[in-house]
């Protein structure tokens, strides 16, 4: 059974033969844009802000307001959470994110536990929640619930920093097995491209930003 992570069955439906030349192969690297790399400095300023109380840099002050508003909440807080899912004979069990027997691996960028209730949030960096996405809200509750047995419900939201809005979902622990099967069509689907050896390509306006030069969809930017 293939390991399988929000974004990589993302990387998937995007394209199968991204997947197969990035995460198959292995003979292409995303080095990642410029996007991504804000992102992920944005990711550690809040993180060292809610768990250090490190002050934030100035290019990072928009995130004051957000980041005070998610500190002052009630209970304990666990930033960039590495959460990692088995299937056993038992069913999803939890596991390391690193675990070598895991299904499914994910990090919550802000999980809030206060007795049998959570507050999970997703940073995102993009300009606005046009293209919002609460797939991965679904999968990230299935493993909390999942990891902490003792949470009945629990409350997410995908935090778009930039444009100061919350798209917000609720969860219940009995609902945990639904919310990690949420991917289950993609997973059929790549699944049959491992068997059948067959990776097509997409094309799509992402094709200018792809690292796998040599496909021929493939165009410069």
């Amino acid at each position: 059974m293939t390991a399988w992570s929000y974004s990589s069955i993302k990387t998937f439906d995007q394209c199968p033969k991204k997947y197969y030349h990035l995460k198959v192969l292995k003979d292409v690297k995303d080095e990642g844009s410029d996007a991504t790399v804000y992102g992920n400095e944005a990711h550690k300023a809040a993180e060292e802000f809610i768990k250090l109380g490190v002050p934030l840099p100035a290019k990072f002050s928009y995130l004051q307001k957000i980041l005070n508003s998610l500190n002052a909440i009630r209970g304990e807080k666990h930033c960039e959470l590495e959460l990692g899912i088995a299937v056993t004979d038992k069913g999803y069990v939890p596991c390391a994110f690193s675990d070598t027997g895991r299904w499914w691996r994910g990090i919550a960028d802000l999980l809030i536990i206060n007795g049998e209730s959570a507050f999970l949030v997703d940073y995102k960096t993009s300009k606005n929640a046009k293209y919002a996405d609460t797939k991965h809200l679904d999968v990230l509750a299935g493993a909390v619930f999942t990891h902490y047995p003792q949470l009945k419900k629990l409350k997410s939201a995908l935090a778009f920093v930039v444009s100061n809005e919350f798209v917000r979902k609720e969860h219940t622990a009995d609902m945990a097995r639904s919310y990690l099967a949420t991917f289950t069509n993609e997973l059929e689907r790549l699944a049959g491209a491992e068997e059948t050896g067959v990776w097509n390509a997409k094309s799509s306006p992402l094709c200018a930003y792809c690292p796998v030069t040599k496909c021929e969809h493939h165009r410069r930017r």
